[in-house]
């Protein structure tokens, strides 16, 4: 008994030893294990064990015990191994100590059990007495029947749990695959909804960018508009801030202008007084004979007087010459001064009245010296007399004026003028300031082309004349920058023509006359328009005759009560403020006036289309040359036109009218020249002298040569 008692409390130990419990891992699925991997191999003694039992005891009853309850299980080698074993005290301690050793101790039983386990893996459903087989795992068996069968429902437990664990793993696995399925089309599914979601809100926030982006477009175009609207609100009060300075400088101008005329004719009114003053003050001089008969003290008075008046009204006149206006002031102070000294010589006048009266007899002296000088006036005159009868003698059959057809032919030329004049002076004097720029504008279209007229090439001739052509034709034309038609204005024709005949004849006055050879392209453009546009060919004549009646020819004679500046300037001179111009300048005028006229009548356009007879050709120009040899030659004049006119024209009547033309030339040397030399002073003889020379050498070599400058087929093709 105490040997049972031993052995179960062995057993009891290795129960309780880390051996002896069979533990179960859950988590065996998931690292792909097998289900019974993770239990504890089966109890068992090692071959060691024998040492541990043959210290149990050392009796032989003992032993025999020990032995026979196991002689099923026991080998050799555990027997030997027993029966060599130490003696077991039965202590406490040593039976822990042999624990300890049978479970460190390597035992091939083991080993054997554990090819067991693994077979048992294989096939689960062998039978439980297969596991226990003997021939698989000898050994020795400390367990009693009731133990064994025990173990054998452990054993058969295990199975049964092993098929559950199998059956379940498998619904398991099937179950599991049908949740992978689901949750997989439960993700895609999930999946498309989440792809329309973000398909959702990219067109939301697209379409929501789209209404921000139009809202900003109106926002933008709204302040565009805005912007435009205040820009045109802008400019419309610019606009009307400029018109209103543009009005205020045109009223200031025209105030400026008003003020500028009133001081001119201040001006003049402060230097006619200044003469009148000084004339009378040169009556007070004590030189004059009138004054002799004066008191010293009472001439000397009145001098001073006089004097003193000049130097007042200098004063005034000093503040002119610093490029001022005399003030309204100065000329009541002037004023003042000339009627002081009009007292003053009225106040001399009665005193030599009075010296006068007291010497009667030296009037009567005075009064017999008369009467002697006008009978010696009278023997001068009637020796005058005798002297123009004789000289009208020699003029017998010559004319003093123009022929009456002539005449007629002129007025009603300069009538015409006259009226065109008259038709655009609404144009002429404008009340708006439209109309003003038009007419500078219209101005500038027909004077500045004239002007630039030149013998630099043909083809620069040609652009000039088709610009003019163009502007009377009323097509628009490009002056200054801008485009001007004579259909912008019902006048507009009447005034360009007038202005553009007038700037002709100008040129021959200013131009021509300065340069010989630009009578001839100035001369060509004026036919050639003339041809196109007759009436602006009449206003050139008209023009010409105003500025120089021997054009015509014509020498207006002196009607009663015209005043002598007014009739100098009927016969051509330029008369001003400072008076009557030199008679070179005159004569300068005139030639070139003359040599303009000369060329025209030669002269065609090459390019015009028209057929027959220039419009003024050379048949006028052999009638003024007739009609001037029917007039009375006039000093200096006749000879320069006659010269200027035949070295310019004289080679075209030359080939025009051959014989003729020379028994002209020979009458005008005999007849005609020794009238001019009769009325030409000594010191005038330069252009007698030219015209001798010119007729001699042309009788002579019966050949006038081509004048200077004329325009030949190469110009024309430049």
């Amino acid at each position: 008994m105490p040997a049972e008692n031993l052995r179960w409390e062995t057993l009891q130990a290795l129960k309780n030893s880390p051996k002896g419990n069979i533990t179960y891992d859950p988590f065996w699925s998931e690292r792909g294990e097998h289900i019974l991997a993770g239990c504890k191999e089966a109890l068992s003694l090692s071959s060691t064990s024998g040492i541990i039992l043959e210290r149990l005891g050392s009796s032989p009853l003992q032993k025999s015990r020990f032995l026979g309850s196991g002689s099923g299980d026991s080998s050799p080698g555990l027997s030997e191994e027993i029966s060599s074993s130490v003696s077991f005290t039965g202590s406490t301690s040593d039976l822990n100590a042999m624990h300890t050793t049978l479970s460190s101790a390597p035992s091939s039983k083991t080993e054997r059990e554990a090819v067991s386990d693994e077979a048992k893996d294989e096939d689960p459903e062998g039978d439980v007495s297969e596991v226990s087989s003997p021939t698989l795992l000898p050994g020795i068996s400390l367990l009693s029947p009731k133990a064994m069968a025990m173990a054998g429902r452990i054993i058969k437990f295990e199975v049964e749990q092993r098929e559950k664990a199998k059956m379940a793993l498998k619904v398991r696995q099937e179950m599991q695959e049908k949740l992978v399925a689901a949750v997989a089309t439960s993700e895609s599914e999930q999946l498309k909804r989440f792809e329309e979601f973000m398909e959702l809100k990219q067109r939301q926030e697209y379409q929501s960018m789209r209404d921000m982006m139009d809202r900003e477009t109106k926002e933008s175009i709204g302040r565009q508009e805005k912007l435009k609207e205040e820009q045109r609100h802008r400019m419309k009060i610019i606009n009307l801030r400029l018109r209103e300075a543009e009005q205020q400088r045109l009223r200031e101008a025209e105030l400026e202008r008003q003020r500028q005329a009133e001081g001119r004719e201040r001006l003049r009114n402060l230097n006619t007084i200044q003469e009148e003053i000084l004339q009378l003050n040169q009556l007070l001089e004590p030189s004059s004979q009138t004054k002799t008969d004066l008191p010293p003290a009472t001439l000397s008075s009145c001098c001073t007087r006089g004097n003193q008046l000049c130097s007042q009204l200098s004063e005034v006149v000093r503040k002119t010459a610093e490029g001022e206006f005399p003030t309204v002031e100065d000329m009541t102070v002037a004023e003042r001064a000339l009627h002081e000294m009009r007292a003053l010589i009225r106040l001399m006048q009665e005193e030599v009245a009075k010296a006068q009266e007291k010497k009667k007899k030296e009037q009567e002296d005075e009064e017999e010296r008369r009467k002697q000088a006008e009978l010696q006036a009278q023997q001068e005159a009637q020796k005058k007399a005798a002297e123009s009868a004789k000289e009208k003698a020699k003029r017998k059959g010559l004319q003093n004026s123009a022929e009456d057809s002539t005449l007629k032919w002129y007025k009603q030329l300069q009538e015409s003028a006259a009226q065109c004049a008259q038709s655009y002076e609404q144009l002429n004097s404008p009340k708006d300031v439209q109309t003003k720029k038009l007419k500078l504008e219209l101005q500038k279209a027909a004077s500045i082309p004239v002007s630039q007229i030149s013998s630099n090439s043909g083809s620069q001739l040609r652009e000039i004349f088709d610009k003019i052509d163009k502007l009377l034709s009323g097509r628009a034309v490009v002056s200054g920058g801008k485009s001007v038609s004579t259909s912008q204005h019902p006048q507009g024709l009447d005034f360009v023509s007038y202005k553009l005949a007038e700037k002709f004849v100008k040129q021959g006055e200013e131009e021509v006359a300065s340069h010989h050879e630009a009578a001839f392209p100035i001369a060509v453009v004026a036919s050639g328009i003339w041809e196109l546009h007759p009436r602006v060919g009449e206003l050139i004549l008209a023009h010409l005759h105003k500025k120089c009646p021997y054009a015509v020819p014509h020498y207006p004679p002196m009607k009663e009560g015209t005043p002598v500046e007014e009739y100098q300037r009927i016969l051509g001179y330029r008369v001003d403020d400072s008076g009557v111009e030199g008679q070179d300048s005159f004569l300068k005028r005139m030639s070139g006036m003359i040599r303009l006229y000369a060329a025209v009548i030669q002269l065609r356009w090459p390019y015009g289309s028209k057929q027959g007879p220039a419009p003024h050709g050379l048949n006028h120009g052999w009638r003024w040359l007739a009609q001037m040899l029917n007039m009375e030659p006039l000093a200096d004049i006749t000879a320069t036109l006659l010269f200027d006119f035949l070295e310019v024209c004289g080679n075209a009547l030359m080939k025009q009218y051959q014989i003729q033309f020379w028994k002209l030339i020979l009458l005008l040397k005999e007849e005609y020249f020794p009238r001019i030399e009769a009325v030409t002073e000594s010191g005038q003889m330069g252009s007698v002298i030219r015209l001798k020379q010119f007729l001699e050498t042309s009788l002579q070599s019966r050949q006038i040569r081509p004048p200077k400058g004329q325009l030949g087929s190469m110009f024309w093709g430049s």
